[in-house]
């Protein structure tokens, strides 16, 4: 009982302290489990916990620091230059272009895993066409989040890395079996777009506007025109395709596989030793951030499992939860992630709520590997929550009020969720029923 109180206790003021943000989810992960600790009467053994549960995420925050670098590379190269060129091309006077358009450009510029970097591009890319042709921007910021919720659920992303180091699971393990579950989510944003984009054609009309015959040439996605490679885009494109395959694959283990990328990429697009100096340098923050989160993560889970809290509290929640619901905890999973990274942050559901939830699941013959798949299905309504601060420079860049694109976007949210969830569920990515 002692364990279960401590538990809960400790769950209760992480998510406190880091919701009312009276601490950064930082530092409250790595004091708030100590001073559990010692109050618990495990001050001897604290040391060894912490330093186990920061072995166990030490390749997951590799992973992390060299994907996030890679992918900003490849960004600062040029190598998407091409693609958003193309679009913005294309969709020309177009609503129904513009809107699908909208979309596979969020798509392709969320690959970073940067929300914010993703609503700097898309908005300054898309929002003169739309002002132009006078279609409601309300669609635009609605369709790059719905773009960014689906894309966030990369390894790099920082739910997948959460519920990978919350549950001490390799971060490949989940994402490869999801992908196709995401191109579900894909598919229905692609349908979101083409079902706004009739409504507004029908309404506007297909014009020509003027300035269609724009020179896009000298346009990009990149923040630093010194660090462009456009001579180098074949083999950037080709690094990537074979990283995504290899990957896929599981070749090699997903650390080692971005570590060699990036450093391959790095060789060959800046050779200059000051050059590789500024490259990393210009994206060090969003790494440090991300990965000291997941170092901080290995002292909470790992005093949370190894003085036997969360199996206390799972047991706990054994006896709460109705035998009958038991074996279907995968696909409640999934279904209260939505409501539950919407009101609270996803550092207090994947630290705090999954790796209960998943103890539990476990006693059912339901996998951590399942249950962390599960959680990440809500992501693309999680993006809405007020709690979220890059969505606020979303709808501060398009112009709109904050409850107005939630409202708008909520319901589509929702779906996309939805879709990703039964196309899991057809799919064996994790069981509607557990037979133990």
């Amino acid at each position: 009982m002692m364990l279960t109180f401590l538990g809960f206790a400790m769950v209760i003021t992480f998510m406190y302290l880091i919701m009312t943000r009276r601490l950064s989810a930082l530092i409250a992960l790595i004091l708030v489990p100590i001073l559990f600790a010692i109050f618990g009467g495990f001050a001897t053994q604290i040391g060894p916990m912490m330093l186990a549960g920061i072995t166990k995420l030490a390749p997951t925050g590799v992973m992390l620091m060299f994907a996030i670098l890679y992918f900003a590379l490849m960004i600062d190269s040029g190598l998407f230059d091409p693609a958003v060129r193309k679009i913005l091309k294309l969709v020309k006077g177009d609503p129904l272009k513009i809107s699908v358009g909208t979309a596979v450009l969020a798509l392709v510029v969320s690959l970073d895993g940067d929300g914010a970097t993703t609503y700097m591009i898309c908005v300054a890319a898309m929002l003169p066409l739309y002002s132009r042709i006078g279609m409601s921007p309300r669609i635009m910021a609605g369709l790059i989040i719905l773009a960014g919720g689906v894309m966030n659920m990369t390894p790099w992303g920082g739910p997948t890395a959460r519920a990978a180091s919350a549950l001490h699971v390799d971060p490949s393990d989940i994402f490869v079996p999801m992908i196709p579950a995401m191109f579900a989510g894909v598919l229905a944003i692609l349908a979101i777009a083409w079902f706004y984009g009739k409504r507004e054609r029908a309404r506007l009309g297909e014009l020509h506007v003027q300035g269609d015959e724009i020179d896009h040439s000298e346009i990009s996605v990149s923040q630093f025109p010194d660090a462009r490679r456009p001579k180098l885009i074949w083999f950037n494109g080709a690094l990537t395709f074979v990283l995504m395959v290899a990957l896929i694959a599981g070749l090699l283990p997903l650390p080692v596989l971005f570590m060699v990328a990036f450093s391959i990429a790095m060789i060959v697009n800046y050779p200059c030793l000051q050059q590789q100096k500024d490259r990393v340098a210009a994206h060090a923050g969003s790494v440090l951030a991300v990965v000291g989160l997941i170092f901080a993560a290995g002292i909470f889970t790992g005093i949370l499992s190894g003085t036997g809290m969360v199996d206390a509290m799972s047991k706990s929640l054994l006896g709460v939860i109705p035998p009958a619901l038991g074996p279907y905890l995968a696909v409640i999973t999934a279904l209260v992630s939505m409501p539950f990274t919407f009101f609270m942050s996803n550092d207090a559901f994947y630290y705090g709520v999954l790796p209960v939830l998943a103890e539990a699941a476990s006693h059912y013959g339901i996998t951590a590997v399942e249950m962390a798949r599960a959680s990440i299905v809500g992501q693309p309504v999680h993006l809405l929550s007020p709690l979220v601060p890059s969505t606020y420079l979303l709808v501060a860049l398009a112009g709109i009020e904050f409850g107005e694109h939630q409202r708008f976007t909520l319901k589509w949210a929702i779906l996309v969720c939805l879709c990703i969830l039964v196309a899991a569920l057809l799919l064996g990515t994790f069981p509607l029923y557990s037979t133990l």
